[in-house]
């Protein structure tokens, strides 16, 4: 199996694993406390703290672990903004962060707080003066990811910290921590040791002296009053450890690594039909490339890679639990059905890489089969055609769109009923790869039915 899915998770580090094996012997005891044993612990975990701060470019005094990136963007939010209440309560982030930001903004704005959502470009990159324009004088805190987590687009930090002028800024590290180099500007900042190598379970948060932070948790005398909790011990030291030999790797590494990318990024749209690889060209993670395949089920053609040896991720709506569209896709106004994730990981090997551009294309043919797209395209008969997609679900109302668009002349309408969410989102994106023309939404009522609504398209040719 060649396992591609390191923005989920990275296998453990072998230094990790050597690191933490030595710390179940020797940093098993309680770290607070004054016996021998107690002071080896906190050996450990001073060295521990003293290594991720180093790399973060932060004082050790600044670190705090939690048990998770999640808790650590919880924590952090929650705790600066309680620090700067007397400033305000209004929250700005991007449009593309974490479900764990999204979720702690839901909180915010339902315990009576404001939240502002900076947009996106088409390549998922967020403008320092769109966040500039969203500061307001009442503003506690603004929140940008250092890289995006599904498309790999690197963040302007360091330029929104400085136009936002002043405002405390969270920087979500999590995809970035170990790979490069850590941004300038930051207030608060999150990383995840599962994410470059560490063992689960591990989270950093970090609080630059002087910003004012006040726990949303009851108080604990551990972790500088920041995470109430027994610290896990072993698991920060094997986090520490893999840190330091992944940074050790990185510059090496990180050269081979966007090689291989950019091959997946130019010989995917040359070997697999409407095909549009997302996500920034230039500030990009070295590791990271995302595409996205019209007219396929992301969830079927993720299992058929998987049979063919390869795991990989999607944000397609099939594979969500909550069978929602993948937010980050749809801020970026991209299709949001049929993506593809792959995230390599360090070492993988280029024979590897030769193999999945060799299966890919048959494996999006073969899901693509039963469809009848390859059918020849009918004489125009009407001026006007309205397509029921209503319970219709995936790419299902995007594919009926393309089959029967030929039907209408050129200067025709496609009028598509649709009641799933993702047809609001694709329909759009599909219209923009296939230079179609998208005239907008229009009441499923104006067309006699009851749900739903209908999408308007122009042939263009």
């Amino acid at each position: 199996m060649s396992y591609f899915d390191v923005a989920s998770t990275a296998p453990l580090h072998p230094v990790a694993r050597q690191a933490l094996n030595a710390a179940l012997e020797e940093g098993w005891a309680d770290p607070a406390r004054l016996y021998r044993s107690g002071r080896q612990a906190r050996m450990l975990l001073d060295a521990a703290r003293e290594t991720v701060a180093e790399v973060l470019g932060a004082r050790p005094d600044e670190v705090s672990f939690t048990a998770s990136g999640t808790q650590a963007v919880q924590l952090g939010i929650l705790g600066a903004l309680a620090g700067r209440r007397r400033t305000g309560r209004h929250l700005v982030h991007s449009a593309v962060e974490h479900s764990s930001v999204l979720h702690t903004a839901e909180l915010h704005a339902a315990s009576g707080g404001e939240v502002s959502e900076v947009a996106v470009d088409r390549h998922g990159l967020a403008a320092a003066q769109d966040f500039a324009a969203a500061v307001r004088p009442d503003t506690a805190l603004a929140v940008l990811q250092s890289a995006n987590h599904e498309v790999g687009t690197v963040q302007p930090v360091a330029e929104t910290a400085d136009a936002i002028g002043g405002v405390p800024l969270l920087v979500d590290a999590a995809q970035s921590v170990g790979r490069l180099p850590v941004p300038s500007g930051w207030s608060l900042l999150t990383a995840s040791a599962h994410k470059w190598g560490g063992p689960a379970g591990v989270g950093v948060l970090a609080v630059r002296k002087g910003v004012r932070y006040a726990s949303p948790l009851p108080s604990d005398e551990r972790e500088g009053g920041r995470v109430p909790g027994y610290v896990n011990v072993p698991g920060i030291v094997a986090a520490a450890a893999s840190l330091r030999a992944v940074r050790a790797e990185a510059e090496r590494e990180n050269v081979r690594l966007h090689a291989l990318v950019d091959r997946i990024r130019t010989q995917v749209p040359r070997l697999v039909p409407e095909v549009e690889v997302v996500g920034d060209p230039v500030r990009r993670l070295p590791h990271l490339v995302t595409f996205s395949c019209l007219y396929v089920d992301g969830e079927v053609l993720l299992t058929e890679l998987d049979r063919a040896g390869f795991a990989v991720s999607s944000g397609s709506s099939c594979t969500s639990s909550t069978l929602m569209p993948s937010h980050v896709l749809a801020a970026m106004g991209v299709l949001t059905e049929g993506n593809i994730r792959v995230s390599l990981p360090y070492g993988v090997p280029e024979a590897d890489i030769d193999r999945f551009l060799s299966v890919l294309p048959d494996v999006v043919a073969g899901v693509r089969a039963p469809l009848g797209l390859d059918l020849p395209a009918p004489e125009p008969v009407q001026d006007t055609l309205v397509l029921d997609a209503l319970g219709k679900r995936c790419p299902l109302p995007v594919i009926e769109l393309a089959k029967r668009i030929g039907e209408v002349p050129v200067g025709g309408t496609v009028a598509v009923l649709a009641d799933d969410e993702a047809a609001r989102l694709d329909i759009p994106a599909w219209c923009e790869m296939r230079g179609q023309e998208y005239l907008g939404e229009a009441p499923a009522a104006d067309y006699g039915r009851d749900r739903g609504s209908v999408y308007l398209v122009r042939r263009v040719g």
